[in-house]
C-alpha cells in the first residue's frame, strides 16, 4: 500500500541565520517538496531557493555514510571505514593523550556558522575538557555587533521589522539575497509596503537600492567615516532626540566635539559619497522616528569593525532609535534555561584569562578565539602550543582568512577529527571523519542562544542513513570519553528537554507550538537605565583607559594602504545558493550558479581588455585565483566583488577538490589584525585583475 503524503511544520536550517516556518511534505522516509508556511513568524511563508531544495543534501549518492580513518598521508584521500566506537575511541585517545602532554588548552574545538543546539554542545564539550579554546567565526561574524552593543548600550541592538517603522536605514545588509539572523526580507517588504522609507548604504547596487529613496554607495572600507559624516550634521543641525541625549547618553559633550572633524566635506573624500547626500541620509534618518538600522555582516570584515560597529550604534541612540517598537530594541529571551548552565561555565572558571585570545588583549565578551590567533598558536605556540583539533559545521580550509596559513596549520596539528556530511578540502585533512545526520534527520532547537529572544522548533522528519549520527549524539558519547561520564547524558536528546524545562513544555509540545518568543519589552532604560557602568548610552567609553580601547569611534584610515600596483578595491558578497563554502555538490544550487563569477565595471573591464564570461586572475598582494568575469555596473569603476566559498566536489580526493584555484581567501591575509576582534581583512583589499592567459 502507498504511503500517504503527510506535511510537516519546521523551520530552515544550516542553510543560513534565516529560521523561515517551512511545511516539508514526508512520504514515507522520503521529502518530496518543501514550501515555505504562511504561519511563519519570520517569514509569512516566504522561503529562498535553496530553502526549498534543501532536503537534496541528504539524498547525494557521495553523502559520507561510515566513519573514516585517515590510511595514507594527511590530504592524500585515502580512508578505510571503521566502527563508530572505534572512531571515538581513537579520537578520545589522541585528545587525552595531548592534554597529559600539553593540557587541556592544548585542543580546540571549532565550529562555523549554522547554530542549532549542537553549537553549544561543543561549548560544553570544550568546557568539561578542560579547554578554553573554542574557535569560531565570530571575529567576523555576528560578535562585533553583539559585543559592541553591548559596551556600548548594554544588549545587541536588533531591527524591530515586525513593530512599524517609518524608515529602513539597510547598512551593507541585503535581506533578499542573505537572511540576517531572523531579518528575511519579507519582514523588510512588508515594512515597505506600508509607507516605511528606505535608505541603503551599500558599495554595490543591490536590487533594493533600485527601490531606495537613497542609495550611498560609499567607499569599500570607509563605513565608519559615513556613519561619522551623518553624525556630524545630527548634532551640528540639533537633529538629535534631545530628552533621549539629555537623559541617556554619556559624554555627549566631548562625543560632538570629536564630531567636528567629520564633516560631510571631508568625508565625501573619504567615503566618494557626495556630501549633499551625507547630509540628505542624516536628515532623513534623525527625522523619521522611530527608524530602524539593519546592518549587515560585511562591516565586521576589516581591521576596524569595532570603529565601524561603535558609529552604528551611536547614530541609533542620537536619534532616539533605541528600545523603541519599530528602531533598533533589546531582545529578551522566553523562560529556557541559560547559556552558562547549559555549557557548564562554572567548571571552568579561569576560562576567560586562559583562552588564546585574552593574551592577545581582545575585547571583553569576545567568548570565542579568533581563527588568526588559533593558527598562531599552532604554528608558532603564542601563546602556548595547541596540537589538537575537533571541528564540525566548519570548513576552515576554505573559509577563514589567509588559507595558506591555515593548510600549514592544519598540516602541523597532531590530530584533526572532523564531523561532516560530505567530504570537504578541510575533511580530508583529519585523521578521523565522523558521518553526520543533518537538519530534517534529528530533532533540534534553532535560535538559541543568538539573541533574538526567540528558538524555533527543528523536529525530526525522516531518519538518516544508519551510521549518520546527529552533532549532539556524537559529542554527547565522546564526552563520556574525555570527561567525566556522569556530566553527560544517556541518550543526547535530553540536552532538548534542559533548554525547555523552565517553561515546563516537554520537547513534544514545542514541537506543536512551533516556537517560543521572549516578551517585547520597550523602553527599559526609562526605569532602569542601560546596563552599562554608567548607566546610559556610552557615546564616550567610560572603560575605555581600563580596557585599552577607543573612547570614541573615528576614522583611523583605510584598512589597508593604497598601492599603486594594485589600484582596485577587492570586497566579496555572499551568493544566495549557497552558504558560504557549503553545498557546491548540490546539483541543483550548481545548475543555478555553476562557477565563481567576479564582478567588474563595465568601464575597467574595458581598460583590462576582458570580456563578459572570460576567465581572469585577480591578485592581491598576498596571492592570486582564477574566477569569471561577470561585467556589471552594480560595483564601482574602482571596485571588483569576487565570489566567496570556492572549491570543486568534481576534482576529486587527490586534488583536494582544487581548494586553491578559485578560493577568495587565497587573497587575504592575517598579517593585520583589529586590536579589538582580532578580525583580519576580509575585504577593502588593493587588488588587480587581467584576463586569464
Amino acid at each position: 500500500m502507498t504511503e500517504d503524503l503527510r506535511w510537516v511544520k519546521t523551520h530552515c536550517a544550516r542553510m543560513d541565520h534565516g529560521g523561515c516556518a517551512l511545511l516539508v511534505g514526508v512520504k514515507g522516509n522520503e521529502i518530496v517538496q518543501v514550501k515555505g508556511d504562511p504561519d511563519g513568524y519570520l517569514n509569512r511563508g516566504y522561503t529562498c531557493f535553496k530553502g526549498r531544495v534543501s532536503a537534496d543534501r541528504l539524498t547525494h549518492p557521495d553523502r559520507l555514510k561510515h566513519p573514516l580513518k585517515r590510511v595514507g598521508t594527511r590530504g592524500e584521500g585515502k580512508w578505510r571505514e571503521v566502527s563508530w566506537d572505534e572512531a571515538l575511541d581513537e579520537t578520545a585517545e589522541q585528545l587525552k593523550r595531548i592534554r597529559k602532554t600539553h593540557g587541556a588548552r592544548a585542543v580546540g574545538f571549532g565550529v562555523g556558522m549554522p547554530k542549532g543546539l549542537e553549537h553549544f554542545v561543543l561549548i560544553r564539550l570544550a568546557n568539561l575538557f578542560g579547554s578554553p579554546n573554542v574557535i569560531a567565526s565570530q571575529d567576523v561574524c555576528h560578535a562585533p555587533r553583539e559585543v559592541t552593543g553591548m559596551h556600548t548600550c548594554g544588549f545587541y541592538p536588533v531591527a524591530d521589522l515586525h513593530n512599524p517603522t517609518r524608515l529602513v536605514l539597510l547598512w551593507a545588509s541585503n535581506p533578499q539575497y542573505t537572511n540576517e539572523e531572523g531579518q528575511i526580507g519579507s519582514l523588510l517588504q512588508a515594512q515597505l509596503e506600508q509607507g516605511a522609507r528606505l535608505i541603503v548604504a551599500d558599495p554595490r547596487r543591490i536590487p533594493l537600492a533600485e527601490r531606495a529613496d537613497l542609495w550611498l554607495q560609499f567607499r569599500p572600507g570607509t563605513s565608519q567615516a559615513l556613519a561619522l559624516g551623518m553624525l556630524h550634521v545630527i548634532v551640528e543641525e540639533s537633529l538629535y532626540d534631545e530628552g533621549f541625549v539629555t537623559s541617556h547618553t554619556h559624554g555627549f559633550e566631548a562625543f560632538a566635539r570629536h564630531l567636528q572633524a567629520y564633516a560631510p566635506e571631508a568625508v565625501s573624500e573619504i567615503t566618494w559619497v557626495p556630501a549633499d547626500r551625507i547630509r540628505e541620509a542624516a536628515r532623513m534618518y534623525a527625522e523619521a522616528r522611530p527608524a530602524a538600522l539593519q546592518w549587515g555582516n560585511p562591516i565586521e570584515h576589516d581591521i576596524h569593525a569595532f570603529d565601524a560597529t561603535r558609529s552604528l550604534v551611536c547614530l541609533m541612540a542620537l536619534c532616539g532609535n533605541l528600545e523603541v517598537p519599530g528602531g533598533n530594541v533589546q531582545a529578551h529571551d522566553p523562560e529556557i534555561m541559560r547559556l552558562g548552565a547549559f555549557v557548564r561555565a562554572d567548571l571552568i572558571p579561569d576560562k576567560r584569562k586562559d583562552m588564546i585570545s585574552a593574551h592577545h588583549g581582545v575585547i571583553p565578551r569576545l567568548m570565542t578565539i579568533p581563527p588568526a590567533y588559533f593558527r598562531r598558536a599552532v604554528l608558532e605556540d603564542d601563546p602556548y602550543p595547541v596540537r589538537g583539533y575537533y571541528g564540525m559545521c566548519t570548513n576552515p580550509l576554505v573559509a577563514w582568512a589567509d588559507s595558506q596559513a591555515t593548510y600549514k596549520a592544519f598540516q602541523s596539528l597532531d590530530f584533526v577529527a572532523m564531523a561532516e556530511l560530505f567530504m570537504t578540502p578541510t575533511a580530508s585533512m583529519a585523521d578521523i571523519v565522523f558521518p553526520v545526520a543533518h537538519q530534517y534527520e534529528m530533532n533540534d532547537i534553532g535560535h538559541y542562544g543568538i539573541g533574538h529572544g526567540m528558538i524555533l522548533a527543528r523536529p525530526k522528519l525522516v531518519d538518516p542513513p544508519e551510521e549518520c549520527w546527529p552533532d549532539m549524539k556524537i559529542m554527547n558519547e565522546l564526552g563520556k570519553r574525555v570527561s567525566p561520564p556522569e556530566l553527560w547524558h544517556e541518550g543526547h536528546e535530553a540536552f532538548l528537554e534542559d533548554v525547555l524545562r523552565p517553561c515546563g513544555l516537554t520537547y513534544a509540545e514545542f514541537v506543536e507550538r512551533g516556537m517560543l518568543k521572549g516578551p517585547d519589552r520597550f523602553r527599559l532604560h526609562e526605569e532602569k537605565g542601560f546596563r552599562t557602568p554608567t548607566g546610559k548610552v556610552e557615546l564616550m567609553l567610560s572603560t575605555a583607559g581600563k580596557l585599552g580601547l577607543k573612547p570614541f569611534p573615528e576614522f583611523a584610515g583605510f584598512p589597508e594602504e593604497e598601492d599603486p600596483a594594485c589600484p582596485l578595491l577587492l570586497i566579496s558578497a555572499k551568493s544566495p545558493y549557497y552558504l558560504l563554502s557549503s553545498y557546491r555538490w548540490v546539483e541543483r544550487l550548481r545548475e543555478r550558479s555553476p562557477h565563481p563569477l567576479v564582478e567588474i565595471h563595465p568601464e575597467t573591464a574595458v581598460q583590462c581588455g576582458i570580456l563578459d564570461g572570460e576567465e581572469v586572475v585577480i591578485e592581491t598582494p598576498y596571492g592570486s585565483v582564477l574566477q569569471r568575469a561577470r561585467v556589471t555596473d552594480i560595483v564601482h569603476p574602482r571596485v571588483v566583488s569576487a565570489a566567496l566559498g570556492w572549491w570543486f566536489p568534481e576534482a576529486g580526493p587527490v586534488e583536494q577538490y582544487d581548494w586553491k584555484k578559485s578560493n577568495f581567501n587565497m587573497l587575504t591575509s592575517m598579517a593585520k589584525l583589529g586590536k579589538e576582534f582580532g578580525t583580519p581583512n576580509l575585504k577593502n583589499l588593493p587588488c588587480r585583475i587581467r584576463k586569464a592567459p
